[in-house]
């Protein structure tokens, strides 16, 4: 029988797949999809991390030009993926290069704040990522990485038409994430995760749960993001005090 990690990596690449015969207009200049070109290092994460049902699933938004852009992991910081959760990979190029966001994997010295963050809360709460990913998990919701010249695009910004099929394809894969890992707790980081979450789960499965976003484009989350996330996971009676 399939492993909970198996059933990922198969949907991870189907998603890879369909994400990759996709086009988008402008004023989209570059795509990156590094469940491609970083895969040794996405299905690395979960064959060690995804092999288990969960009690919590914390979701994102899409990869960050400093974080899975670069590691092909979710919020992946390179010192975090790095130095806490162990891996280091090989990372190719993506099909077309943004020269103002040169993919250089793990030798990127650029740090993704909001990566940094997250897996920090992580860190400090459980110690090591075994404790950690013992009842929980990381994902993103859309695999791309999209840019304006030097610019980040999000996907909630794409015209509808081009949303459509993406979505579709994003809401399968999680429908089929869900599936491996029953989750109790779907927490969207940010209210567009959380949103696409309802979307594409519906009110049968994991409860729905929202934390800040950890973005340092948040002023609220420069006010202290890990104190405010860390009470608002205590007031849905996911983490108790």
């Amino acid at each position: 029988m399939d492993t909970p990690a198996h059933a990922l990596i198969s949907a991870a690449q189907q998603l890879s797949t369909a994400v990759d015969a996709m086009r988008f207009a402008a004023p989209i200049t570059h795509i990156y999809n590094p469940l491609d070109y970083a895969w040794a290092a996405h299905e690395a994460y979960l064959q060690r991390f995804g092999g288990s049902r969960k009690k919590v699933v914390f979701l994102g938004m899409n990869p960050g030009p400093f974080g899975m852009a670069q590691t092909g992991v979710p919020f992946g910081e390179v010192a975090a993926v790095r130095d806490w959760l162990g891996i280091e990979c090989p990372v190719g190029q993506p099909a077309q290069p943004n020269p103002k966001r040169p993919v250089e994997g793990f030798a990127c010295t650029r740090s993704e704040v909001s990566g940094r963050r997250l897996w920090g809360l992580f860190r400090e709460r459980f110690g090591t990522p075994e404790v950690f990913f013992a009842d929980h998990f990381v994902a993103n919701y859309c695999p791309i990485a999209f840019f304006v010249e030097g610019r980040n695009f999000t996907p909630d910004k794409l015209p509808g038409a081009e949303q459509a099929a993406l979505l579709a394809a994003c809401d399968e894969h999680l429908r089929a994430l869900v599936a491996a890992l029953e989750p109790e707790w779907m927490i969207g980081i940010g209210a567009w995760a959380e949103h696409r979450a309802a979307t594409a789960l519906g009110t049968g499965g994991a409860r729905l749960g929202r934390i800040l976003h950890p973005s340092p484009a948040s002023p609220a989350a420069n006010r202290g993001w890990a104190a405010a996330a860390g009470r608002q996971l205590a007031e849905l009676g996911v983490w108790p005090d």
